[in-house]
């Protein structure tokens, strides 16, 4: 893992001491908020102008930055399904959950391998227990640790097949500051199942709650399933691009006078990478193709 600031330095070489002052730095166009959210303030249209602000390699997990997901210990699931805690089998009425086989216990589901993380799905190898689940699958996320408003994302991943398969690289609220409404949601990728395309995708209180789709939120785009491919979101002040490699799927705008309804995408948001298993693309209908694995090179966010 690296972190990376495009900054001038100008030094001033003392003898006395051999060090060197720094004199002068161009200004940053992000501050960085509670020491962990990158908040832009402009958004360069020429890409090459881009800063690499934040990224990681993945040789490591880096804790400063990532959370394991686990169904049974993350609290932003078991404070809303005290359940979980006291019945064994509450997960089954849950199944359709994308973190219903959530596993940070068993440390097969996270694994790093010469700078490539590997976020798996495959059978629990123990039933009898407390986790009585049939499958674990891997997943982080940066909540309270690394979260952004505004700039370019890019995960550069490749995705295993199998029927029941949902891996998803994506950003929710980190604060959730509309307490009337959905906060919003920004699918980078997700891939069902043996699909060769992925769907990239805008939730919002506007259509998930109204159910108004006036405007377009989501659409597929082909990749390559045998090889890495870059996942990529550019998010501005008013609009909201997806793509994958060098090509561009759609863009979401934002409706003047529409309101926080359709556009609540003006606060930070943070990170999750996460290798489902059933719900949105149905059940584990062979499970011999397990174990799978959604293998993540690096991540990359650009203001």
């Amino acid at each position: 893992m690296k972190r990376i600031y495009k900054c001038v330095n100008f030094g001033l070489l003392l003898i006395v001491g051999l060090f060197a002052l720094p004199m002068a730095c161009s200004s940053p166009r992000y501050e960085l908020v509670d020491g962990y959210i990158y908040k832009q303030h402009s958004h360069n249209e020429d890409p090459d102008r881009w800063e690499l602000v934040w990224e990681d390699r993945f040789d490591s997990l880096q804790t400063q930055f990532w959370t394991p997901i686990d169904l049974y210990r993350s609290p932003r699931f078991t404070n809303r399904m005290p359940q979980l805690l006291e019945d064994q089998n509450a997960w089954r009425e849950i199944t359709n959950l994308w973190a219903s086989y959530m596993s940070a216990e068993n440390p097969e589901t996270v694994t790093f391998d010469a700078g490539v993380l590997h976020l798996k799905a495959l059978k629990n190898r123990d039933t009898t227990g407390w986790d009585n689940r049939p499958y674990h699958t891997g997943g982080l996320w940066s909540q309270k640790k690394l979260a952004f408003q505004y700039g370019r994302l890019e995960i550069r991943a490749q995705l295993d097949p199998a029927y029941g398969a949902w891996p998803a690289l994506w950003l929710i609220p980190e604060k959730a500051i509309y307490p009337d409404q959905h906060n919003g949601e920004i699918d980078i990728m997700e891939r069902l199942n043996h699909d060769a395309f992925v769907y990239q995708t805008i939730h919002s209180h506007w259509n998930l709650n109204l159910k108004l789709d006036n405007i377009k939120r989501y659409d597929t785009i082909s990749f390559d399933p045998k090889k890495f491919n870059t996942f990529w979101v550019s998010w501005k002040k008013d609009q909201i691009t997806f793509g994958v490699n060098e090509q561009t799927n759609f863009t979401y705008q934002k409706i003047s006078g529409a309101g926080t309804f359709q556009w609540p995408f003006d606060q930070p948001f943070f990170i999750i990478l996460s290798q489902q298993l059933e719900g949105w693309p149905g059940k584990v209908t062979q499970p011999e193709e397990l174990p799978i694995d959604m293998k993540i090179d690096w991540i990359r966010l650009y203001q």
